[in-house]
């Protein structure tokens, strides 16, 4: 017990009989009070900003619950915005206690995603203080919120116990969420919850076991009876299934913005046969030297395959034919300008379960085949797991999209504004074709092609700048033993 006068403690928090005052605000007994040297708060836990540009992200995964008690830097929930999947930590030691959104629900940045209980004696943090965040109560235990007006509370003597009006639901504790349903689209789940299945009944057949919307439909068509318990075929239903309204995942989101303000851009296309029999020849070689593949390891690569090679000469050719490394500035009230790039990044198009991301691999100008081949390994990685940062896929001035690994030779691929050009690379495949020998003879002889596709900004670029830049790719590609000669 502590014995203080009034004059003591001033703006200190006091109780007597169960009631809170502010010393100096109010009269109060002539008696002994004590006084509570600690307060727990509840604090909405603002969604932060995880990257240039972000407003809204899709919540993918809950790791807590209601009445869980957590650490600084344990992982809270796992979120998804239109560029990256982002794994969110607490910066407080203290008890969940609501938590406003469901899995699948878009949270606004900037926006409480939870309350949480905290020991307040070290004071308010920035987020506290935030003019956006909902004023805090009273709580059960009679200690006051940094937001109550201390002269109201005084005249009460029951705290109230309003809940934090953050959002209109309560969302699902985490251990409702269903094992492996991050990693399913968005409308798979959406499927699943239409028609009240659980995702353990239903077999996946994707990479991993993922389950696809082709598995659910097979789940609920093997479910729907055919037949009636007396073995009697039962009338088929001639009903059409019904359409099925799910939203744009964030991955979409992004590509419908960026193509939509593609269509501004007049698309110069260009295609070309390039002989890769050389390329695909020195490959073998070096993966069967096991001097040259302990090398590829120690930079940390397990494969190589032709991208680095083909990443390594575009950079090549647009050393000779800078305005394709380039982008276009509009400033209001200014013409428009051409942003000549200095260094070579190349954003490299990547196929995830979870929709088409782009990572740019920095400065490939000044990478080796090898070095190139481990970080192409390295960002694929990150794709795959969905933990691809911002930052790893901002900065692109050329993008690539091997196309040709699913399938497909002769391809349209579309700009992304503000860059002027994209390269697309068809499937190689393997042809015969005539070659003239020293003496003149003419033989067949077997050789493997891939058809390069370009298009390029019409309004910047003209044909003939394009076709020369591609075919001095061609050349360092059918000559790849030449290129290690003006590599760093």
């Amino acid at each position: 017990m502590l014995r203080h006068s009034v004059a003591s403690l001033p703006g200190r928090l006091i109780t007597q009989r169960g009631t809170v005052y502010r010393a100096g605000s109010v009269s109060l007994p002539g008696r002994f009070f004590h006084t509570s040297l600690t307060h727990n708060v509840v604090k909405p836990y603002l969604l932060a900003d995880i990257g240039e540009g972000i407003t809204e992200c899709q919540i993918i995964k809950w790791f807590v619950k209601a009445g869980d008690t957590v650490q600084q830097f344990d992982p809270i929930c796992e979120v998804q915005s239109d560029k990256a999947s982002v794994e969110i930590t607490s910066r407080y030691d203290g008890t969940i206690k609501k938590i406003n959104y469901e899995v699948d629900d878009m949270a606004a940045v900037g926006a409480p995603l939870m309350d949480i209980e905290v020991d307040d004696s070290d004071g308010p943090t920035a987020d506290d203080t935030n003019a956006s965040s909902p004023p805090t109560e009273v709580n059960s235990s009679g200690s006051v919120q940094p937001s109550e007006n201390l002269d109201t509370v005084a005249e009460q003597n029951t705290p109230p116990s309003t809940p934090h009006p953050a959002t209109q639901h309560q969302s699902q504790p985490a251990s409702s969420t269903p094992k492996n349903c991050g990693t399913m689209l968005p409308s798979v789940r959406h499927l699943l919850k239409q028609h009240k299945i659980d995702l353990s009944e239903v077999t996946g057949t994707g990479k991993g076991g993922r389950v696809l919307k082709e598995d659910v439909q097979k789940h609920m068509a093997a479910k729907s009876p055919s037949h009636d318990s007396t073995g009697v075929q039962q009338t088929r239903t001639t009903t059409p299934p019904e359409d099925v309204i799910v939203p744009l995942t964030p991955v979409q989101n992004q590509m419908y913005q960026s193509m939509t303000q593609s269509l501004s851009i007049p698309h110069f296309l260009y295609s070309q046969t390039v002989d890769v029999t050389d390329l695909t020849s020195l490959r073998k070689k070096f993966l069967n030297n096991p001097k040259a593949l302990a090398q590829l390891t120690a930079n940390g690569a397990k494969k190589l395959s032709p991208l680095p090679f083909i990443t390594k000469a575009l950079s090549q050719a647009v050393t000779k034919y800078p305005t394709l490394n380039s982008s276009l500035v509009h400033e209001t009230g200014a013409k428009p300008q051409l942003a000549l790039k200095g260094s070579h990044n190349i954003g490299i198009a990547m196929d995830t379960p979870k929709g088409l991301v782009v990572p740019v691999i920095k400065n490939v100008q000044s990478h080796s085949i090898i070095s190139l081949a481990a970080e192409i390994e390295r960002l694929s990685a990150l794709a795959r797991e969905g933990r691809l940062s911002p930052d790893s896929m901002k900065g692109a001035t050329m993008l690539v999209s091997n196309i040709g690994s699913i399938g497909g030779q002769v391809v349209a691929p579309i700009i992304m504004s503000p860059m002027v050009m994209i390269l697309a690379i068809g499937r190689s495949q393997k042809v015969p074709e005539f070659e003239t020998g020293e003496d003149g003879t003419r033989e067949l002889v077997e050789k493997e092609q891939a058809v390069f596709s370009w298009s390029a900004d019409h309004r910047v670029l003209d044909g003939a700048t394009v076709a020369r830049c591609a075919e001095e790719m061609a050349f360092w590609l059918e000559n790849v033993n030449m290129m290690g000669l003006s590599l760093v």
